[in-house]
């Protein structure tokens, strides 16, 4: 697809599955999908590499595994599954099914998966048996035992557990069809994904469109100048608003290969750029300077995408004067994001104040989001990729709802920042207050404390500065072990168990 065509998408009323579908008639005998290398370290399975034809039959024999369990047209279902092939094979089943993909972040545990999924009426969980040298499937029927309203757990991999729906043989379907959802109005209109944001008051359940999932890829594409099927190499994981963005969304507008990476693997990293001569690699903001310095890249056709989740720490990043392109992604949240191509000084570029629209690249394309700073000194987003609205559906009119725009439009994001002198610009300077970003994971620090001090009273945690992470957790307990493992048992994210560590050989801190 080239960009003039992917910019009319943006207005269009193609859903993710019509955009696949687009790209699978073209190329079918393509790859689509490829494995991380060293996948079997991780997840069970050898690494599969799937073309488009034969991804579309699973696609459609997902959706079929979901509709014969019972669920029903817009049913939420919740997907926790590592950085590979099943990961995109399950989202976008989810929604050819006719239901609503809920990705959640990997280290979710028992706490945050019932606290998610309790609050948005999920009626199933997709995973894996395991991640890593964690059970996922364990942690996924524990939810399920607290969550009454779920009904089905179905995972991927070996030794399913009893009561478990398998999944693996939805790669070896031979149907290329799937059964129709019925809708009233517009396809693309619909919810296609529900994601989680975090603010000082809590989770924040946010509702997606395929229009608007379009417009938030669409503005990470246009920047990177890709051409039609580009590759993409991708290390965020279909987990997010931003993980959806800069992973699915450029694949399916440019209709190219994409290759995927769980964590980072120094060893595995080189071997599929070696496979991958141009096109784009997606990469976290914080590391992408290191990792070219490691001379991990080097080829002037690719274009790294640097996913920055800390946008207050943009303006102060390390010039690039790399061979690749490099394309600064800021995420705010769940709420949106902007993207902007380094020029020739290798600075992150300003972040535009009013309109930021996709034209300074291609003719026709639209205004895909604008921003705005509130009286209160914060960013305010709006736009077609911005979501609309909470979940489930009127959840607006309840006081619970932290999902709210005002008259004009424009979502506050939480993120403070300074207007320039003569209006044109912003600089983020600090994220949304009361909140701990740790790379990718963001929590609500007063529940963090009132939980720690819930398994140990005379415990501390804080949130430090952390070069990579942006910031980490760290505590102090007259028995740190005890207490790690008590917050373990008690299903608690394990960025905060992992706070409290023995310090010099001893346990207490």
């Amino acid at each position: 697809m080239i960009l003039g065509e992917a910019a009319r998408t943006a207005g269009s009323a193609a859903t993710l599955d019509d955009l696949f579908r687009r790209a699978g008639v073209r190329h079918p005998d393509a790859i689509a999908l490829a494995d991380p290398p060293n996948r079997e370290r991780f997840t069970d399975g050898l690494p599969r590499t799937l073309t488009f034809a034969q991804a579309d039959r699973a696609i459609s024999a997902f959706a079929t595994r979901l509709r014969d369990l019972g669920l029903q047209t817009d049913t939420p279902v919740a997907l926790q599954l590592p950085n590979t092939t099943e990961s995109v094979i399950a989202f976008l089943g989810v929604l050819r099914a006719g239901m609503i993909a809920v990705p959640m972040p990997m280290l979710w545990r028992r706490h945050d998966i019932v606290a998610a999924l309790g609050r948005i009426g999920a009626k199933a969980i997709v995973t894996s048996t395991r991640i890593g040298t964690i059970s996922h499937a364990d942690i996924a029927m524990q939810a399920a035992v607290d969550l009454f309203q779920i009904r089905h757990v179905c995972a991927f991999g070996r030794g399913i557990p009893d009561g478990l729906v398998p999944l693996d043989d939805i790669f070896s379907a031979t149907a290329d069809s799937a059964p129709a959802a019925s809708r009233v109005g517009p396809a693309a209109a619909h919810i296609a994904a529900v994601t989680f944001g975090v603010n000082a008051s809590g989770l924040v359940p946010i509702a997606r469109s395929h229009m608007e999932l379009v417009a938030g890829g669409l503005e990470v594409f246009l920047e990177t100048d890709a051409r039609s099927d580009s590759p993409i190499l991708a290390t965020t994981p279909v987990s997010s608003f931003a993980g959806i963005a800069l992973t699915v969304m450029p694949w399916l507008l440019s209709g190219g290969t994409l290759r995927l990476h769980h964590g980072f693997d120094p060893d595995a990293f080189a071997l599929q750029l070696r496979d991958q001569a141009d096109g784009a690699v997606v990469v976290p903001g914080a590391v992408a300077a290191a990792v070219a310095e490691a001379g991990l890249l080097g080829n002037m056709k690719q274009t790294v995408i640097a996913l920055w989740r800390a946008p207050e720490r943009l303006a102060q990043a390390k010039p690039w004067h790399n061979p690749p392109a490099l394309v600064d992604v800021a995420s705010f949240g769940e709420l949106g994001l902007l993207a902007d191509r380094r020029g020739m000084s290798g600075l992150p570029a300003p972040m535009r104040h009013g309109v930021v629209d996709a034209t300074r690249r291609t003719a026709g394309a639209p205004t895909v989001v604008e921003t705005a700073r509130s009286a209160s000194g914060t960013l305010m987003l709006r736009g077609r990729m911005v979501p609309a609205r909470g979940f489930p559906p009127g959840v607006e009119a309840d006081q619970s709802s932290h999902l709210a725009a005002d008259r004009l439009g424009y979502v506050d994001t939480g993120f403070a920042c300074q207007l320039s002198a003569d209006g044109r610009t912003l600089t983020i300077t600090a994220p949304p207050a009361g909140t701990t970003a740790i790379g990718g994971y963001r929590f609500r620090q007063s529940e963090v404390d009132e939980m720690v001090a819930q398994a140990d009273a005379a415990a501390t945690i804080v949130a430090l500065p952390d070069a990579d992470l942006g910031q980490r957790f760290a505590g102090g307990a007259p028995d740190v072990a005890a207490l790690r493992e008590k917050l373990r048992d008690r299903g608690l994210n394990p960025l905060i168990a992992g706070a409290f560590r023995p310090r010099g050989g001893a346990e207490a801190a």
